[in-house]
């Protein structure tokens, strides 16, 4: 699972002003140049993605992501079972290898609870760190449909979660939500700068300036990294 074991908070965006001395930008977002990024690290490939305001939301819907959980990687499980595998522990099979029938997610990332895992009755949901919705506005609607099929299915952008505190957070992006689990922070606003980065995404002025804040708390934090590769393969179809 995503564990980096990173703590933090978001500093007040007055504070980062005060302190640093950055200077805003015309649309009246801060920059600052000076921090303690590393190469490698999430805060520097914050700089990287392109700032832009978000696209409409016409035509989006799910499908047109794909059916829901395929098997892009092709080792025969859908890609739901695949990260309950991945994320739960104390895992049983409905089938001896793939279907997950049961678990437990000890340590939930968003609100740090232990959540009981029961096929069919689950408090377990699958997040996607960038929700496809997010993603359709910041890019994926000018994408192909292999390409909103790849992000949709990449591990690196799915995270079992409990239910409740993924219906909150809803489609929103960094600037709208964060987990009230703050240990968990860092990680997460990293997940979502690298599948950003990955899939070549763009961030809103505020998004952009609400990930730094984050990331500042810990700037060593790594950017993330794997997954499956930026397009599915030609089987799978999209509208």
């Amino acid at each position: 699972m995503h564990r980096l074991a990173l703590a933090g908070t978001a500093l007040a965006g007055a504070a980062i002003l005060t302190v640093t001395g950055c200077s805003p930008d015309k649309d009246g977002s801060s920059t600052d140049d000076k921090s303690d990024a590393k190469p490698g690290s999430a805060l520097t490939a914050v700089s990287s993605l392109k700032v832009k305001a978000n696209d409409t939301m016409d035509g989006y819907a799910r499908d047109r992501f794909g059916r829901a959980w395929l098997d892009t990687d092709g080792n025969h499980c859908d890609t739901r079972d695949d990260i309950l595998k991945r994320d739960l522990t104390n895992v049983k099979f409905t089938d001896g290898h793939c279907k997950v029938a049961s678990g437990t997610l000890t340590k939930d990332p968003y609100t740090g609870k232990t959540v009981r895992y029961e096929r069919g009755h689950s408090k377990v949901d699958i997040d996607h760190a960038v929700a496809l919705s997010d993603a359709w506005k910041t890019g994926a609607r000018q994408w192909k449909p292999s390409k909103r099929i790849a992000l949709a299915n990449d591990p690196l952008n799915l995270i079992a979660s409990d239910s409740s505190a993924n219906r909150q957070k809803g489609d929103g992006d960094t600037a709208a939500w964060l987990p009230s689990n703050q240990s968990f922070r860092c990680e997460y606003v990293a997940l979502q700068v690298a599948v950003k980065k990955k899939y070549g995404l763009w961030v809103t002025a505020a998004e952009r300036d609400a990930m730094k804040k984050v990331l500042t708390t810990c700037p060593s934090t790594k950017l993330p990294s794997g997954g499956n590769p930026t397009e599915a393969p030609a089987r799978f179809k999209a509208k």
